[in-house]
């Protein structure tokens, strides 16, 4: 599959096609959000008290996708 790079909005006429994969951190391990930058998505394997969740940066924190809250172990 070859590889673009953009500058702007992507839009599909067709739809996309395949997988969305996001990178793959735990609490711990999560980059700053401030250096991710703001509208970032991560998986984190433990963000939601142990559980897996996808976080998004504000651009000072990450937060949980179905709360709003910071992410954390516990």
């Amino acid at each position: 599959m070859a590889s673009t790079t953009f500058s702007g909005p992507v839009t599909s006429t067709n739809g996309f096609v395949g997988d969305i994969k996001v990178p793959t951190y735990t609490v711990a391990s999560a980059p700053s959000a401030s250096s991710a930058g703001a509208g970032t998505l991560i998986y984190v394997s433990n963000g939601a008290a142990g559980s897996a969740i996808l976080a998004f940066s504000d651009g000072t924190d990450w937060l949980r996708s179905d709360t709003g809250a910071a992410i954390a172990a516990e």
